[in-house]
């Protein structure tokens, strides 16, 4: 466990918990997401937070078993911020009045506006008179606690920002983590200082402590790691060979649906630039051969997370006496496998990872960047020396060129659209946008459309160019390339890939579209 100072947020199931704890790590300040159920007298005493943050929610605090928290929380004498429905409990429990919706609810923008009254917690803000805030809340505070005032009001929330700054007790209605409230992170900064964080959270302290950590896990034994190519598990397998050298075995499976050249570039950073352990399973045969025929996007990810599974395993015997199996997990998905509610969730689409191999090959895990956001890994690289060509690669997904490819897979397809992507990739960075987008890359349609080149009739593969922003996956937009850059960019496909004759730019945004086809 990390000896950092340590804030805690406390889930009550908030969609954007997590954008609170993004935040938090870019001003360098370490903090951990715990459902409130876990939360209990016992885990705050052995937790220590120097700080603690309620999220939001959907639930109401008059609804019967609602969300809620020891009172001891309020006896620790650390600062407590209070985000929508946070604000709305921490009134609840404290004295103040709580009443339903009804014609008070917000939903979107609304403007606060400051009262007299100055808090440390708004410096920089009110700086034009009023703030934009993202409110997204029903029941609403019709009076405020003892010991505390009003700091700021909208419209609809007459207690927008109330405090007892004796306490240092902070309630918000809206959500300042949220880019819709542009300043939201300078209320958060402001927090912590008034919190007393130092910022101790950096890449190169986390570096020495997760190499001395695994070396205390692993000892002398051996371990093997599943390496996809991918930035995460890559950056693992570069932490955990500094760690250990080569007690550490990487094996890549090649399922076949990699991009062009991509094989060659995994295997040779590996093996001649870092010179760990590899063992290249090149399975592209076997892959290929049971997606014959598989048009179901959802029967696709299971053939070839099986097949990735019983691939590993036998090339992963190959290591006699491994004890140890690394994988690239990351913190949201260490976050999303405790359900706020316990309960089940819809499925999007199942996602592919080495989830099933610990139980089956009975392996104990050393998973070493599982207190890491996406941005947090691709700084630890930096860190390793990886170089940013690579670090800063748009995310690919784990079933590859498979859900980039709608409808039935064949090596014909595959080999159009490693060409046609390629392209797309080399016009965006000849023209400076790669860094600008989150994600980039091309989809061959399964539908063949007419086209005349040279005089002559084609029947050819139609193409879907796809590129997104986004500030963390869970909502994009379409990019906005010129006409000229897609005139040019189509022209180029056309002319240098054969068997496309028609190039579309998707303009969906997330929702109500994903950003990957399937």
């Amino acid at each position: 466990m990390t000896q950092h100072q340590r804030l805690l947020i406390i889930d009550y199931g908030s969609q954007v918990t997590q954008l609170i704890a993004r935040r938090l790590r870019e001003l360098n300040v370490y903090c951990e997401i715990h459902p409130y159920q876990k939360v209990t007298e016992s885990f705050l005493e052995s937790f220590a937070p120097k700080a603690v943050i309620f999220s939001g929610g959907p639930s109401s605090v008059f609804a019967e078993g609602a969300p809620s928290v020891p009172m001891s929380v309020f006896d620790m004498g650390v600062p407590i911020l209070g985000i929508c429905y946070g604000q709305q409990l921490m009134m609840h429990l404290l004295g103040g009045k709580v009443d339903r919706g009804h014609d008070t609810a917000e939903f979107g923008r609304a403007w606060v506006t400051p009262t007299d009254e100055k808090l440390p917690l708004l410096d920089g803000w009110f700086e034009e008179g009023r703030e934009r805030v993202w409110m997204s809340h029903g029941d609403h505070v019709s009076a405020i606690a003892p010991g505390f005032k009003v700091y700021g009001t909208s419209p609809n929330a007459p207690f927008a920002v109330t405090a007892d700054p004796d306490r240092h007790f902070y309630a918000v209605q809206f959500h300042p983590e949220v880019h819709h409230t542009p300043r939201g992170a300078l209320l958060y900064e402001n927090f912590v200082k008034l919190a007393g964080f130092t910022g101790d959270w950096t890449m190169g302290a986390y570096k020495d402590e997760a190499i001395r950590r695994i070396r205390e896990q692993v000892g002398d034994a051996k371990v093997i790691c599943g390496l996809s190519g991918g930035v995460d598990s890559s950056v693992a397998a570069v932490l955990i060979h500094e760690a250990i050298g080569d007690q550490l075995t990487c094996v890549f499976v090649d399922h076949g649906l990699l991009r062009l050249n991509e094989a060659e570039e995994v295997v040779s950073m590996f093996r001649d630039t870092y010179n760990i352990p590899l063992i290249h399973a090149d399975e592209a045969e076997l892959f290929l051969g049971e997606l014959d025929g598989v048009s179901d996007p959802e029967t696709k990810r299971k053939i070839i997370g099986r097949l990735f599974i019983d691939v590993f395993q036998k090339h992963a015997g190959e290591v006699g006496g491994a004890e140890f199996l690394a994988q690239g997990t990351l913190y949201p998905d260490v976050i999303e496998s405790v359900s706020f509610s316990g309960g089940p969730s819809v499925t999007i689409k199942s996602h592919h990872n080495v989830g099933g191999l610990p139980e089956k090959m009975g392996m104990k895990l050393v998973e070493p960047l599982r207190e890491l956001f996406k941005d947090e890994v691709r700084a630890l690289g930096r860190e390793l020396g990886l170089p940013d060509s690579f670090i800063g690669r748009h995310p690919f997904p784990g079933p590859g060129l498979a859900i980039r490819c709608p409808g039935e897979i064949t090596r014909e397809k595959l080999d159009i659209l490693r060409k046609a992507d390629a392209i797309y990739i080399d016009q965006i960075r000849k023209h400076g946008l790669y860094d600008e987008i989150w994600q980039a890359f091309a989809a061959i349609l399964p539908v063949r459309t007419v086209g005349v080149m040279g005089d002559h009739r084609t029947y050819d593969f139609a193409l879907a160019l796809r590129a997104v922003t986004s500030v963390d996956g869970m909502t994009a937009d379409s990019y906005p390339f010129s006409h000229d850059f897609l005139a040019e960019t189509s022209t180029r496909i056309i002319n240098e890939v054969q068997g496309i004759n028609r190039v579309m730019y998707d303009v969906t945004s997330k929702p109500p579209g994903t950003i990957e086809m399937e």
